[in-house]
């Protein structure tokens, strides 16, 4: 690490990570092409590259151009009116995405899930290599320096506020590793700022190095070692006594939502079915669920958002009729509730009159605007739907 406030990362394909090559030259927004390796004797296809500049966006439009890319994730806004200068390269890792980003100085607010058509609930670990950011959020302020790496929830509220700056930023999905919720759950909106940490931050330098060069049949041990990375870097729950509960509390909040999110088409998922699964008291369970407006409150709450989600993809054919019922809704309860939860009518988002995103249907990200593709990439890591690349599974 210099002594300037800066990472450097000198990178074995100069093409695509040098520095000064990334300042003079314009990104193009389109998949870049690697030449395919091969290994054994067969080829494989190497990672593919998808870039994105507001240097091809006409000045007017740049800032908007930017704010829609990131619009699944935050809300983007700032104070400077006219140019804005921002580029992102993007890969897409199978079931975790990584990117590089420069951007110029702006605000930044997470977006609630009743206001997204396509409601996000990962983890973002952001290694700064240059800038300054800052984050707060109902317990706590932070601030990031470069070297750092910064952990986000997205499913959480949160704001700041972030100078010129690079950095590198992975999304791991709620989903990507079970073993993973309740480590990255008590370390959301800290930063890694210890010896283990650090060895995160070579980590994701690495990666950065590497995926130039890396070919689609290396991606499950590429998880693998990320979640292995991640489980070994990021401190794990603290079990004082005094945080005993908190600690047991959450580990039994993650396998209620991951009971909850596996059965939104059961018929009978109920208090009652969750009391059985998770071994606990009706009071412990009405407690765990109080923040949230309770059990049932929560359970309509995501059969809602799946529903919005499936309104929204143009892929789904269905009658809204067939959408309701799969996820336990007559149509009159259905279309109450819907616009109750989101202000709007099942039939707006069917018609596409509601979506202040793109509709993410698409599963070949080239083919995608360029400010669409990270929002594709972070819904399509949610909903587990098969990226455009071989599929890949963890070993």
């Amino acid at each position: 690490m210099r002594t300037d406030n800066r990472v450097s990362i000198s990178s074995a394909s100069e093409t695509v990570f040098n520095p000064a090559l990334l300042r003079s030259r314009r990104p193009e927004a389109r998949a870049v092409p690697v030449p395919e390796h091969v290994a054994g004797g067969a080829a494989s296809p190497a990672l593919s590259a998808y870039t994105f500049s507001t240097e091809e966006v006409p000045v007017a439009d740049r800032f908007d151009a930017w704010r829609r890319s990131f619009a699944p994730m935050v809300d983007l806004t700032r104070d400077a009116k006219g140019d804005f200068r921002g580029s992102q390269v993007l890969w897409d890792l199978g079931g975790i995405g990584f990117s590089r980003i420069r951007t110029q100085a702006l605000r930044f607010s997470s977006r609630p899930a009743h206001l997204q058509c396509h409601p996000l609930d990962h983890w973002v670990m952001t290694l700064l290599l240059s800038g300054q950011c800052t984050t707060t959020t109902a317990r706590t302020t932070f601030q990031a320096r470069p070297g750092i790496v910064q952990i986000h929830a997205l499913g959480r509220p949160f704001h700041g506020t972030l100078s010129d700056s690079e950095m590198l930023m992975l999304w791991v999905p709620r989903d990507f590793c079970r073993d993973l919720a309740r480590t990255l759950d008590a370390a959301e909106f800290t930063t890694l700022d210890t010896a283990m940490g650090r060895m995160f931050t070579s980590f994701m330098i690495g990666l950065a190095h590497q995926l130039a060069c890396m070919r689609v049949d290396e991606l499950p041990r590429l998880m693998s070692a990320t979640r292995d990375m991640i489980l070994a870097c990021v401190p794990p729950p603290r079990d004082r006594a005094e945080e005993g509960g908190d600690a047991i509390s959450g580990g039994l909040q993650e396998r209620a939502r991951q009971f909850v999110q596996m059965n939104l088409f059961n018929p009978r998922l109920s208090a009652k079915l969750l009391m059985r699964e998770l071994a606990v008291s009706r009071t412990r369970l009405y407690r765990l669920f109080e923040p949230v407006g309770g059990v049932n409150r929560y359970i309509q709450h995501r059969r809602l958002l799946d529903a919005h989600s499936a309104l929204a993809n143009p892929n789904e054919q269905r009658r809204i009729l067939e959408i309701a019922e799969q996820r336990c809704f007559d149509s009159a309860d259905f279309s109450r509730a819907f616009k109750r939860e989101f202000g709007y009518s099942p039939s707006e988002v069917r018609k596409g009159m509601r979506i202040g995103s793109p509709r993410y249907g698409e599963t070949n990200l080239s083919s995608l605007p360029p400010e669409d593709r990270l929002g594709a990439l972070l819904w399509r890591l949610q909903t587990g739907a098969k990226p455009d690349v071989a599929p890949c599974s963890m070993t």
